[in-house]
């Protein structure tokens, strides 16, 4: 099932526009721009986690954010399929591609728990391997 809105959310903003903005979050070197984004997309109880991080709240979103770009400056993440959605959860493929382009430098699926306003309220994020061209 593919979807747009979340029915269990009392929101009219389309579940695209939270996975746009958390790519926004993920892809913004600009910390005033990227805290703003946060707070669009994020609910105030927010918590990311995955295998290497774990964040939670605002100010650790946006940390984690910065300490990605001091990693792999120049790459960006992209999504890279349908976002499935039902009730209160979603997912979603992503992969992080170098400034060239090219392949992929890591991959994975991201599954979400939505706040009752449609932000995003915890996110825990899962890698595999990149998919080869």
């Amino acid at each position: 099932m593919t979807a747009t809105t979340t029915p269990a959310a009392n929101t009219t903003t389309p579940l695209s526009t939270r996975v746009d903005g958390y790519f926004a979050m993920w892809n913004e070197t600009d910390p005033a721009r990227r805290r703003d984004v946060i707070a669009a997309t994020w609910a105030e109880d927010a918590s990311y986690v995955d295998p290497l991080f774990a964040a939670e709240g605002y100010q650790a979103l946006d940390a984690l954010v910065a300490g990605v770009h001091e990693q792999f400056p120049g790459h960006r993440f992209r999504l890279t399929g349908d976002i499935d959605a039902h009730h209160d959860r979603a997912r979603w493929d992503w992969a992080l591609v170098g400034p060239d382009g090219g392949a992929p430098v890591a991959a994975g699926v991201d599954v979400a728990t939505l706040a009752p306003d449609g932000r995003l309220r915890a996110v825990t994020g899962f890698f595999h391997q990149p998919a080869t061209a």
